[in-house]
């Protein structure tokens, strides 16, 4: 399906009397009640086959195709695309990841119905901390004894599939939990409580509950992968979606960002439009900038998922934490140029009060920034030594955003890149006289980043290594951004992507503290000149540039 089916699926937005329109996610956000005819809209176009993988009778064959048609929904209500489905589609990962034939073709039945699935990990006394889950699933001679609690789950009230991450064995270390695969209806019911639905500031509709689980029998069957084998399962499974999700989010930014340009354009202060003020260009470029920076990299993951599955255990958590601290960024200065109008609840200005507080929720769902450099950490010795300035480019084809590739296969991706980063080296690739600059500077990063990373000590190779070493991961992070849309920008030579890049390597060299010239006037003209030209014609601001449903579902 693609994401212009989905647009015209939603429909004008600004139609008062439409049912799918921004004034009627406003009163359900109001109501905290989820849009009753937008779910009834996906289940007609079985949005829930863009979870399931094609070999199972879906429709999932590139991670990058099922980021579009959810970014069409997240531009229109986050709440929306998150209640309805993105839910299942994580907890659907694990077992496309580990399961056997049997539970696959299960879960894709019941997907394909229409039915909906739950991932129930979070224990809020342990965060983002998988190894201190304290739910636990005792073995047994005929399948498992479940006991505690999870919470912060959703549609776990009306999730007919739950992934549950569980401990299975009372000794410390990565081999001590299990994922289960939960037919709730099967369970004993007096077995399983769910718990009351907890009120949130951001996504107010989603049905986020905790369910509770006393002396509940499981049968082996159950039991996804090898026993103690969970947290392996889960990082090689969070490739996939910590990729996938930011990239959805980038939707939001996108509504974001229309209406601060249409604020700007109509808005008048001395006598002229407030976005002919050099500061309102400038930070309108800026958001525009970034989108696209965030779009670039996530999307390079995506095809890297398919193509470099041995590199993504680095690349997708490296993706998650910078597309989330970009867009959080972007939606902030997006708010300083709305002013006063960006606390409205109602009126054509209160749509971006609640995508902000969306945006506050959806950042740390799945997976905290913080887990994302804690999985990069332990391998940055071995990519320092063995990778960085020394592996060849990646292969051209991760760059060929539009062109088709084989179903992912999610039995390829592993846990530990084995030091091996082919997409950093992708900063040669900005071989333009206009980027000579920027690529030196980087390239002169990965220079410092190599020193200070090749002989990290032990005790800075964990989740408890010191602030200065999460600094490295993050540098490291910001790095491979740069390069990815290095990759991007070399395999489009066009004038509005070049000055793009030019923009964007001097805002990611600010993040990085690296001084450099300031970037050429023309570059922001022309960059603004494309923002304003899509704005107009109702063309999305991310990478593909397509047409919207007339100002922008």
């Amino acid at each position: 399906m693609t994401a212009q089916t989905l647009d015209a699926v939603l429909g004008d937005p600004w139609d008062e009397a439409n049912p799918l329109g921004f004034a009627a996610v406003l009163d359900a956000d109001e109501r905290g009640e989820l849009l009753a005819p937008g779910e009834a809209a996906l289940d007609d176009v079985r949005l829930a086959a863009e979870f399931v993988p094609r070999s199972l009778g879906g429709r999932l064959v590139q991670v990058n195709g099922l980021v579009q048609p959810m970014r069409a929904i997240f531009r229109r209500d986050p709440t929306l695309g998150l209640g309805y489905g993105i839910t299942s589609f994580i907890a659907a990962v694990p077992v496309w990841t580990d399961g056997d034939d049997g539970q696959r073709r299960w879960l894709a039945d019941l997907l394909l119905r229409g039915e909906r699935a739950a991932a129930a990990f979070t224990e809020l006394a342990h965060g983002a901390d998988f190894t201190r889950v304290a739910l636990r699933a005792e073995p047994r001679p005929d399948g498992f004894l479940v006991n505690g609690a999870k919470q912060l789950i959703n549609n776990i009230g009306r999730a007919r599939a739950v992934t549950l991450f569980a401990r299975t064995d009372d000794q410390p270390g990565s081999r001590s939990h299990s994922t289960l695969l939960l037919d709730m209806a099967a369970l004993p019911p007096e077995t399983v409580r769910v718990l009351p639905r907890f009120p949130i500031s951001g996504l107010r509709a989603s049905l986020l509950a905790g369910v509770e689980f006393t002396d509940c029998p499981v049968p082996a069957p159950s039991l996804l992968g090898r026993l103690g084998a969970g947290l392996e399962t889960s990082l090689r499974a969070f490739q996939v979606t910590r990729t996938a999700l930011p990239a959805i989010v980038v939707g939001v930014l996108d509504t974001q960002l229309r209406l601060v340009a249409g604020f700007a354009g109509e808005r008048v202060l001395y006598g002229r439009p407030v976005a002919d003020i050099p500061q309102v260009r400038d930070g309108l470029t800026g958001a525009f900038a970034d989108l696209l920076v965030c779009d670039a990299f996530s999307a390079v993951v995506g095809r890297a998922l398919h193509l470099l599955p041995e590199q993504t255990s680095v690349a997708a958590a490296a993706s998650k934490y910078v597309v989330s601290t970009l867009i959080e960024a972007a939606a902030y200065d997006l708010s300083v140029l709305l002013g006063a109008r960006s606390y409205l609840r109602e009126g054509p200005y209160g749509l971006f009060q609640k995508y902000q507080r969306d945006l506050s929720v959806t950042s740390l769902a799945h997976a905290s920034e913080a887990a994302c450099l804690s999985t990069i950490i332990p391998q940055l010795p071995r990519l320092a030594r063995r990778s960085w300035l020394r592996a060849e480019p990646a292969p051209p084809e991760l760059f060929e955003l539009d062109d088709e590739l084989p179903e992912l296969d999610f039995g390829r991706l592993v846990v530990d890149a084995r030091g091996t980063d082919s997409l950093s080296a992708a900063l040669v690739l900005a071989d333009a006289p206009e980027l000579a600059e920027l690529r030196a500077l980087f390239l002169a990063e990965l220079t410092a980043l190599r020193a200070s990373c090749v002989d990290l000590p032990p005790g800075e190779r964990t989740v408890s290594a010191s602030a200065g070493t999460f600094a490295l991961a993050e540098r490291y992070s910001l790095v491979l951004a740069a390069a990815a849309c290095a990759g991007v920008w070399a395999a489009r030579r066009d004038p509005v992507t070049t000055a793009w890049l030019v923009v964007a390597l001097g805002r990611l060299a600010d993040r990085l503290g690296l001084p450099h010239s300031p970037p050429p006037a023309d570059a922001g003209r022309v960059l603004f000149a494309e923002l304003v030209r899509r704005h107009e014609r109702s063309l999305t601001f991310d990478l593909s540039g397509h047409p919207l449903s007339r100002h922008g579902g």
